[in-house]
């Protein structure tokens, strides 16, 4: 064991203790993948991340650093959160990336561009492999999340490195209220080889806009009903009502998940359900206030990004 250079980040918020905590251990040279796992589940946090040098193949296509990351079960090819947070813990603590204002990340899924500006930092979000599920599936997953079958307007596979499950439902109340049976939906999931499933409601939308009458079209081909109305009232300064829960046994429901809303985001703006930038809540539920800015350029590349601020700064014996 050595002492190693640590930081607890938060992230998805600019304030401490309201956004998505991630452990940093800044340099994870010479650590087994069972000892990285070990201390991933020590922490009992969503995930812990490792940062290495980046590989010579990895560094000759431009990458700052290395990421590894682990949730308290397995490790993550890609995370969102984790990738925010460990580039803000790796560029407080020193790290001088190639260009100034885009570092470059190498992780499991691959290289990762992360853009950074005054106050946020952003990452590309990787590819995505998206699919229709079968209607079957949806109903299942609607009774263990609790859901009636009008309040689910659209629902997609989202796989980014991870597996999420995306549902769009009708209002920002059916996702915040909703109470899921979690010993059902992890089994779901198992079954389906998903790793979460993420619930999210547009704001501003009626039954006569687009977004919504997009969404209708979708509903039918699910067999669900299309509502009377669509009643939205995300939190402030929020257009996107979001929740995700893991298929983890120690965490449940995650504060802010940055893979998925990149997925969601993909989904959302490809099929014209939401606008090509907004603001996504997450957290509010579990007394967070985690926000995700959602952008896309021009190219038509989607940029999810947000604030972190560092809780602890310290070292750690590992």
């Amino acid at each position: 064991m050595k002492t190693r250079p640590f930081k607890q980040v938060d992230v998805f918020t600019d304030t401490p203790y309201l956004g998505n905590p991630l452990a940093v251990v800044l340099d994870g040279t010479g650590l087994s993948d069972e000892e990285m796992q070990h201390f991933a589940h020590w922490t009992n946090l969503s995930e812990t991340a490792f940062l290495l040098p980046p590989s010579a193949e990895a560094a000759a296509a431009g990458a700052d650093y290395q990421v590894r990351i682990f949730t308290t079960a397995y490790e993550m090819p890609f995370a969102g959160h984790p990738t925010l947070g460990s580039c803000h813990a790796w560029l407080e603590y020193g790290g001088a990336p190639k260009h100034p204002e885009l570092i470059v990340q190498q992780c499991k899924v691959g290289l990762v561009r992360i853009r950074r500006s005054a106050t946020q930092l952003a990452f590309a979000a990787p590819a995505l492999t998206r699919s229709q599920p079968e209607p079957e599936a949806v109903a299942r997953l609607a009774a263990a999340l609790g859901l009636r079958r009008e309040q689910v307007l659209a629902a997609q596979h989202l796989t980014n490195g991870p597996r999420h499950f995306g549902l769009l439902l009708s209002s920002a109340d059916a996702v915040l209220q909703l109470e899921p049976d979690l010993a059902a939906l992890r089994l779901w999931m198992i079954d389906a080889g998903i790793s979460g499933v993420g619930m999210a409601a547009v704001a501003g939308a009626s039954t006569g806009s687009g977004l919504i009458k997009r969404s209708n079209r979708e509903a039918r081909a699910f067999g669900f009903a299309t509502p009377a109305a669509v009643d939205v009232a995300p939190s402030a300064q929020a257009q996107v009502e979001v929740r995700f829960f893991a298929n983890d046994v120690m965490v449940n429901e995650d504060p802010v998940t940055g893979s998925f809303n990149a997925g969601l985001a993909q989904w959302l703006i490809a099929e014209g359900l939401a606008p090509s930038s907004y603001i996504a809540a997450q957290g509010t539920c579990l007394g967070r206030a985690g926000r995700v800015h959602i952008e896309q350029d021009a190219s038509g590349q989607v940029w999810v990004g947000g604030e972190s601020v560092t809780c602890i700064d310290g070292s750690v014996t590992l």
